[in-house]
């Protein structure tokens, strides 16, 4: 078979700004994805949720939030990245040529795209919401995409829609072909496994038996049997002539986590299943025997591949969002890193040359170059994990300090210039419990305050603690923020719905503002300290007088809830904040009215935060990236005179 290697002219048309991470992978921003044109650059290249090796092996497909990344599977360099899709890529299929390849993801259109030259040849669309799954029949001439309760066959060469197959009753997540081409099984969230026929689109059989959704099926190279994975921690191998079970592959005393995925080795002799705990079991498939058991992957596996000599095994860490390369027998052989989990922080340095974002999935915070887009740093733990999912990140006025809040409920101060732990602020040697949700400095940089299970102030020299505030709550408190001349620190929290101002000095409370309808999520100064801003689970950003306690503006019409995205440009005439539909909102202040829309992030933004020039802002996603913005570039009609903020978001 062919080679799909991509030639280097087109390469070059398709690859442009290096977004560099150590070691092989390295991220590329690619032509076949323009950013938006206010957007600067993507640090890292997104979440991971399948992998597939092309036929004859010397690509691997790696599927997530950006979009399709091809790597070169023997030098694991980055080959192209095929972008497009609105939401994450759930799916991919290459044909059996090797010359298109297929995504499906939670837009509800699949692409089809032509691997040598790296161009959209199709977009396939009438899915109703997300399609989970994507193959190709044995000769090419079909596709197959499940979606909600049906799986849709197209004609692979001209996009037209052949058949629809009705009858499940929850979402399809796995289609697959029987090696002949006249079977198609399908895999639902309703437990069941159906068999159709591939050229009528007629239902032959309902395989029953699984107590939870079926998140994979495969059929052995031979196509005698049929392997489906399972919710309910088991693995099914099926007789296909007899729609009989042959084996149930299951822990002994208690099931496995959820099965994600299931593959063949191209000789049918050995079956790997991926599960929610982060195991990879190997069986055989004639006994039903565990032969290994792939430990030490991060978090939950979304997809296993074998490659197609048999040799080398790729699996989609979901927890390290790397992808693993295993020698069958056992060995880890490399890892594709550049993949980051989701961005739930970032915090420009005050000079505004570094910019660090924290997650969720590799334990680690990122330092990155602003100005060439490249990593700088990694801060990690030496030797064992830390635990706890990063939550909040902040820069010492001076820059020398970071403060990073983990979910487990531990602070660490780092050196952000030699990456050295100073200090790691817990009671009695371990954390406190609860999640840190928010850190800030003074203005001073002499304290921190950090929102947990109440408010506490720290000396930031010596880690020791000054002050705990507390609400009175059970809950943990969201967000807390210094007042420019840093007398005053505001905390926003679950229980009652209200913002507390309190004095920094003494540790009284000084004023409670109440009107919002909903937990309040992020708190915010404007620069000059006279205005407050408050996001909430209400759907709304309130505008406070500080001096007074007076409500200025509400600003309305916010697609999903208001958490700690939000933040005031240098000069105080714009509001920044990021929202569950991906996009990032400009308000102006003094008018209450929208003045911009940033799209291009496919999930969640879950933070913002200028530059102290102003001119860039960064914003974070559970997308997997950062992006960073021109403010100034570009902009959308703004409302019209006397148009309200929510009329201008409809």
């Amino acid at each position: 078979m062919g080679s799909v290697k991509i030639p280097a002219r087109i390469l070059a048309a398709c690859l442009c700004l290096l977004l560099a991470m150590p070691g092989p992978g390295a991220a590329r921003e690619a032509r076949s994805e323009p950013l938006p044109v206010e957007a600067k650059a993507r640090l890292g290249q997104g979440t991971i949720a399948v992998v597939r090796y092309s036929p004859d092996g010397t690509l691997l497909a790696v599927g997530g939030s950006v979009g399709i990344w091809l790597y070169d599977a023997r030098t694991r360099e980055v080959e192209a990245l095929l972008a497009g899709h609105a939401g994450r890529v759930d799916s991919v299929a290459f044909s059996p040529d090797g010359r298109t390849l297929a995504g499906g993801g939670g837009d509800g259109v699949i692409h089809l795209w032509d691997t040598a030259a790296g161009i959209l040849q199709h977009t396939l669309e009438g899915h109703a919401g997300g399609v989970g799954s994507v193959a190709f029949s044995p000769d090419g001439r079909t596709l197959a995409g499940g979606n909600w309760n049906t799986v849709r066959l197209w004609d692979a060469a001209t996009g037209t829609l052949q058949h629809t197959l009705e009858g499940h009753a929850g979402m399809v997540y796995s289609v697959a072909f029987s090696p002949d081409g006249r079977t198609l099984a399908s895999g639902s969230g309703d437990g069941s496994v159906r068999l159709w026929d591939a050229a009528t689109g007629t239902l032959r059989l309902t395989l029953e038996g699984h107590a939870d959704w079926v998140g994979s099926v495969a059929f052995s190279p031979d196509g005698r049997i049929l392997a489906s994975g399972s919710g309910d921690g088991s693995v099914r191998l099926w007789d296909v002539a007899t729609a009989t079970v042959r084996h149930i592959l299951e822990r002994e005393g208690r099931p496995w986590g959820g099965i994600r995925s299931v593959a063949f080795s191209p000789d049918g002799r050995t079956l790997v299943g991926g599960n929610e705990d982060g195991v990879v079991l190997l069986w055989d498939t004639a006994t039903g025997t565990l032969q290994q058991a792939l430990k030490g992957h991060a978090g939950m596996v979304y997809g296993v591949a074998f490659s197609p000599d048999g040799r080398t095994l790729a699996i989609a860490d979901g927890g390290a969002q790397a992808v693993h390369l295993w020698d069958v027998a056992g060995a880890t052989l490399s890892t594709f890193r550049g993949h980051a989990g989701m961005v739930y922080s970032v915090a420009f340095s005050p000079d505004g040359r570094t910019l660090a974002s924290g997650g969720s999935q590799d334990d680690t915070v990122h330092l990155w170059d602003v100005a060439a887009g490249r990593l700088r740093h990694t801060l990690e733990s030496e030797g064992r994990p830390w635990g706890g999912e990063i939550r909040s990140v902040a820069f010492s006025p001076d820059g020398r300090t970071l403060a990073v809040g983990r979910g487990n409920g531990a602070i660490h101060l780092w050196e952000a210039t030699t990456g050295h732990l100073r200090h790691t602020l817990e009671s009695e040697g371990r954390p406190w419990g609860g999640e840190i949700r928010s850190v800030a400095f003074s203005p001073d940089g002499r304290t921190l305050a950090s929102g947990g299970s109440s408010v506490r102030l720290w000396d930031v020299a010596t880690g020791t603690l000054r002050h705990t505030l507390s609400h009175g709550w059970e809950e943990s408190v969201r967000s807390v923020a210094f007042s420019p001349d840093g007398r005053t620190l505001a905390s926003g929290g679950s229980q009652d719905d209200t913002v507390h101002l309190w004095d920094v000095a003494t540790g009284t409370l000084q004023h409670v503002l109440k009107g919002h309808a909903d937990t309040v999520w992020s708190v915010a100064f404007s620069p000059d300290g006279r205005t407050l801003a408050s996001g909430s689970r209400d759907h709304t950003i309130r505008l406070w007088d500080v001096a007074t306690g007076t409500l200025q503006h509400v600003l309305q019409g916010h697609a999903g809830w208001i958490f700690h995205e939000m933040a005031f440009s240098p000069d105080g005439r714009t509001l920044a904040r990021g929202s569950m539909d991906g996009t990032v909102r400009l308000w102006d202040v003094a008018t209450g009215l929208l003045r911009h829309t940033l799209q291009g992030h496919a999930d969640w933004v879950t933070s913002v935060a200028f530059s102290p020039d102003g001119r860039t802002l960064a914003s974070g996603s559970l997308d997997g990236t950062v992006r960073l913005w021109d403010v100034a570039a570009g902009t959308d009609s703004p409302p019209a005179p006397g148009t309200s903020a929510t009329d201008a978001e409809r």
